[in-house]
């Protein structure tokens, strides 16, 4: 955690005291989890700190405050905070979307993510493996959420020459079986 968000982080803290999650850290952040499960993240960025909750996308929103971080981002949405007057002024807002947040977690509602063939499939890719039959069986035995990653790297470059050096580079890692940041 950096020094910048330190109080908020411990206003945030105290927020979520008391309503049955267990603090772990996770990805380097506080993480609150319910039996393992997780269900609500604090973390901080460079302008600004945020409560993530994991199903976010699955919550009641009243108040309109949660924030899909990216439209790459299925699941979670987060509350964001540029300082500890926002988080004070809410803090009751806040208990509530974590009451919430846990209730969905018991009820073990799940958020329907997109399949993997959902996602734009590059024709560059396409070619690469038809070159290197061996890439596409690779490609398929690695996991769904690895399949998105290396699809939405590939893609999110708008010209093919690009797409094809991205394609390039990986290929060796989705031949050894292993994901983009892995």
């Amino acid at each position: 955690m950096s020094a910048k968000w330190r109080e908020e982080f411990d206003a945030l803290r105290a927020i979520i005291d008391g309503s049955g999650l267990k603090e772990e850290v996770k990805w380097g952040q506080p993480c609150f989890t319910l039996d393992g499960r997780n269900v609500v993240l604090i973390h901080g960025f460079k302008e600004y700190c945020a409560l993530l909750f994991f199903k976010g996308a699955l919550m009641k929103d009243p108040k309109k405050l949660l924030i899909q971080q990216t439209e790459n981002v299925q699941a979670a949405r987060q509350i964001r905070f540029t300082g500890l007057a926002e988080i004070s002024r809410q803090e009751k807002t806040l208990k509530a979307y974590i009451k919430d947040a846990i209730a969905l977690e018991q009820s073990g509602a799940k958020v329907e993510k997109k399949t993997t063939a959902e996602f734009p499939f590059p024709e560059e890719l396409e070619r690469r493996m038809d070159d290197l039959p061996a890439l596409r069986s690779a490609f398929e035995s690695l996991t769904p959420g690895r399949q998105r990653a290396y699809l939405l790297h590939f893609s999110s470059a708008k010209q093919a020459r690009t797409r094809e050096s991205r394609i390039e580079k990986v290929v060796q890692r989705i031949l050894d079986g292993k994901g983009l940041d892995d």
